[in-house]
């Protein structure tokens, strides 16, 4: 089974307003309310592929109520740290071909919260045999907080696929215990080295050679329509996709956390785990709704992602 952690999780509210006025009244008809969260993506597109899994994080409230409702409606197990807080709210209002966004903080947990959080995370780890952690750490907690996770998970042998950013990013890779995997965009990976990364293979492994990133098995870097740049154990991969309708990229990168997760936990080889996260990836941003696959496409465009290994 595949744990999927999300610590700060909202209930994703979408409004379309044809015409947005600003200081009037805006009136709605259709709404579209989600059980959001990086790591509830994840945990959606795993089912999707009719695989076990179990979500967790911290939630509280009737927000968290209705988040977990949403869950059981699609038959995902989960197993949250509850807190008498709310969890939170985020908007997005759809005007204009432009997307306004309105993003609360959402609680801040005490230190006693986070403790007890990650003895609930460490019981948990005793049925599953990966762990996807995903998105931002909610207020209150150190910006250390997903290290202590990944080494809980290293001491179980389970492997942690770490899918954040910033400084919660940083404070794990600078540590001595690594995650398993890793998808940082180009972004992000300027961020961590200071400097502006290029596309080019020769740059990226200049940047992935470098000391912050050894001890970590699999480096997926995201590179949009251009596919990935994968650095695996000592070996460099090239991965290339087909050209695609996409209708909407929200979520894709969670998409390809849950195909690698997937992958992983079924030992595939290399190409195949690099294949199947690229899919599921793709066929997110071919659907409208965040979180989604349509599975039923899966071996088809499958087929169509080319693996090349780079000789150094």
């Amino acid at each position: 089974m595949i744990l999927t952690v999300t610590m700060n999780p909202s209930v994703d509210i979408s409004y379309p307003i044809e015409d947005f006025k600003l200081d009037d009244v805006n009136r709605v008809e259709h709404t579209r309310k989600t059980a959001g969260g990086k790591g509830l993506n994840v945990a959606r597109v795993i089912k999707q592929m009719g695989e076990d899994v179990l979500a967790t994080g911290v939630l509280g409230g009737t927000i968290g109520d209705y988040i977990v409702r949403e869950l059981m409606k699609s038959e995902i197990a989960n197993h949250f740290f509850k807190i008498n807080q709310e969890s939170r709210n985020c908007i997005a209002i759809l005007h204009d071909g432009k997307q306004t966004e309105i993003l609360e903080s959402g609680p801040t947990l005490t230190v006693e919260e986070g403790a007890a959080f990650l003895e609930t995370f460490r019981l948990l780890l005793s049925d599953v045999s990966v762990v996807t952690i995903s998105g931002s750490l909610p207020k209150g907690l150190e910006s250390d907080f997903y290290r202590a996770m990944v080494e809980l998970g290293r001491e179980k042998g389970i492997p942690v696929i770490l899918d954040t950013s910033g400084e919660a990013l940083r404070q794990v890779l600078t540590h001595r215990v690594k995650p398993f995997a890793i998808k940082p965009n180009l972004t992000e990976l300027s961020q961590l080295t200071g400097r502006e990364v290029e596309q080019s293979a020769a740059s990226l492994q200049q940047v992935l050679s470098a000391e912050i990133f050894q001890g970590i098995e699999w480096i997926v870097v995201s590179l949009g329509g251009d596919g990935a740049f994968v650095k695996q154990g000592a070996d460099y991969f090239r991965v290339k996709i087909p050209a695609i309708n996409v209708v909407n990229p929200v979520g894709s990168g969670d998409a390809t956390v849950a195909g690698i997760a997937v992958a992983l936990d079924k030992e595939l080889p290399v190409a195949d785990v690099l294949k199947t996260a690229m899919t599921t990836g793709m066929l997110n941003t071919m659907e409208a709704g965040t979180g989604h696959i349509e599975y039923s496409k899966f071996e088809h465009f499958f087929k169509l992602v080319e693996v090349k290994k780079i000789d150094l």
